[in-house]
């Protein structure tokens, strides 16, 4: 009888330990693992990569402008913060009272922000995003920015392996400043052609990341320059880059600068990841005949607000059923020559190593469904692939990939070349000397 208060004292000892190491667990504090810090044209980001999910709370605050970050039940585990970027001069760190983990970002300017938490996705964890976006252009540049092509990043690439891409590319330095010529510009002699050129992912996303740690951003970024090197030393065309720089850019984004800059066809770079390793080889792809038909869609839905078609052709004062049918064929016909295009560069990688698909292949991919620019997507190998990877870091393949899809471009817009274009010029003049010599411009 004496025994059992001991025994319902231990009883009741054991569960007060078991409640406490629960609240010890509850407890335990989220890691801030890693910070990441981008800008570019589309504003700034700023990326904390969490172990898991916590409360947090967001602010800016002036004299002096800065951004606070307040975690609770936090600690910062990762080794840097990253330096100042944009807008940002400078981020720092320090504890909070009760636990809690304050972020500052001390900015140049006033900014509106925003933050969202993302939860975990592929080799992804939890995240917290804090976005500002872009600074107004003055006035007297708010112009000129949209004719303009793309300059080079004000920020370093950020990793070595990059870096070390970067550095065996011929710069093109002030090239890259001068304005773009579009149908407007025409002149005796013909405009040049304009080839978007989309270096798959960037900024916060890495894309797909192979065994060797090889990450797909930084290599279509590089055959991205590669290609528009090549595409701006053929005469009567002109190459444009969608991303000149390691910064993230909406998909939709990515296809509006194509249509801004006067693009006669837009070109995605990416490099292809499968659970397969076996699988490698190069792929091209052009818009779906359902992703088409969607598209147009939203196009009617939202035409009082959409940009006209190029060629001049507005929506907006049209009836449905006119709209609907100049959408049509102008749908059609852009979803003709993209496959064309890509028959063509396919046709000149299969001459530089594998392809994985002998045809071109058609998706619903985001960034194909300009329903007037020719618009193609080339996975230019699988990063999944350990000898694939290793291709794609090389930049002796990296120059070859890039030359065989400007091989296949160049020999599309020759065979079919754009009334009022040089390359339409040169392709008559040659036709006036013998059909020999007309081919052999064509294959050169």
């Amino acid at each position: 009888m004496i025994a059992r208060p001991a025994r319902l004292t231990a009883l009741i000892l054991a569960f007060i330990g078991l409640c406490a190491a629960g609240v010890a667990l509850a407890a335990a504090p989220t890691r801030v693992t890693d910070v990441r810090l981008w800008s570019g044209p589309e504003g700034t980001r700023l990326v904390l990569d969490l172990s898991a999910p916590t409360k947090f709370e967001v602010f800016s605050v002036d004299n002096p402008d800065r951004v606070v970050i307040d975690l609770q039940n936090a600690d910062l585990a990762a080794s840097d913060l990253p330096d100042g970027q944009g807008p940002v001069k400078r981020v720092r760190s320090g504890p909070q009272v009760n636990h809690g983990l304050r972020l500052v970002l001390d900015l140049s300017a006033p900014q509106k922000v925003r933050s969202f938490p993302v939860g975990p996705e592929g080799s992804a964890g939890h995240r917290l995003v804090v976005e500002l976006p872009p600074l107004p252009l003055p006035a007297a540049n708010a112009t000129e920015a949209v004719a303009a092509a793309p300059t080079a990043p004000s920020a370093p690439m950020g990793t070595e392996a990059l870096a070390a891409m970067s550095a065996a590319i011929s710069p093109r330095q002030a090239d890259a400043a001068r304005p773009v010529k579009t149908l407007a510009d025409a002149d005796a002699k013909g405009r040049d052609l304009v080839i978007a050129i989309d270096a798959g992912h960037g900024g916060q996303d890495p894309g797909a990341i192979g065994r060797g740690g090889t990450r797909e951003k930084d290599v279509t970024l590089s055959i991205a320059r590669r290609l528009a090197a090549g595409i701006d030393a053929e005469e009567g065309m002109r190459a444009v880059l969608i991303r000149d720089g390691d910064y993230f850019i909406t998909l939709g984004a990515r296809t509006r600068k194509a249509r801004q800059l006067g693009a006669d066809m837009f070109v995605s770079i990416h490099a292809d990841s499968v659970l397969n390793r076996e699988v490698s080889g190069s792929s091209v792809y052009v818009l779906s005949l359902r992703g088409a038909t969607d598209e147009a869609a939203r196009w009617l839905a939202e035409r009082e607000n959409a940009a006209d078609l190029k060629g001049g052709v507005s929506l907006d004062d049209k009836s449905d059923l006119l709209a609907s049918v100049l959408l049509d064929v102008t749908q059609k016909e852009s979803v003709s020559n993209s496959v064309e295009a890509a028959d063509a560069v396919l046709a000149a990688l299969r001459r530089i190593g594998d392809v994985h698909r002998p045809r071109v292949q058609h998706a619903g991919f985001v960034v194909l469904k300009s329903p007037d620019i020719p618009s193609m997507l080339v996975e230019t190998a699988f990063i999944s692939n350990s000898t694939d990877e290793r291709r794609l870091r090389d930049p002796d393949q990296q120059r070859q990939i890039a030359a065989a899809i400007g091989k296949g471009v160049r020999n599309y817009f020759y065979d079919k070349p754009p009334p009022g274009t040089k390359v339409a010029a040169l392709v008559a003049a040659q036709r006036g000397g013998n059909a020999d010599a007309t081919q052999q411009l064509a294959e050169r």
